[in-house]
């Protein structure tokens, strides 16, 4: 195993770089029309937002009619089968609610890039 020491200014540098790259390849993400329907939301999120209860969302995972990811327990829904449950009228909400889901999804998303960029 070799140590390799660099100053601490040569490191600040490249981590200067490493950053800027890293905001590059965020900001071109955003700038790239990503498709609505393919964002994911989490329970808590659709919850809050289309005003229904954690039962009824899990009553429609049961039952098999919403399709959701699970991963390390919390519980994952694209925006695109959260439209078709309303269009499908499934879940009683309007189509407002849908909107605040998803800007609301987009400010937290931006909100976290921001607080790791800050650690």
């Amino acid at each position: 195993m070799d140590v390799i020491t660099v100053e601490s200014k040569a490191f600040k540098e490249l981590e200067a770089k490493i950053n800027a790259i890293a905001d590059y390849v965020l900001n071109k993400q955003e700038a790239d029309n990503i498709n609505e329907d393919e964002i994911w939301v989490d329970s808590y999120e659709v919850c809050t937002f289309l005003k229904i209860s954690d039962k009824t969302l899990q009553r429609l995972r049961v039952s098999g009619t919403i399709a959701y990811s699970n991963i390390r327990g919390r519980y994952f829904y694209k925006i695109g089968e959260i439209k078709r449950m309303l269009e499908e009228r499934l879940i009683k909400s309007n189509s407002e609610c849908l909107n605040d889901l998803v800007t609301n999804h987009r400010l937290y998303v931006k909100e976290r890039r921001n607080l790791r960029k800050n650690k």
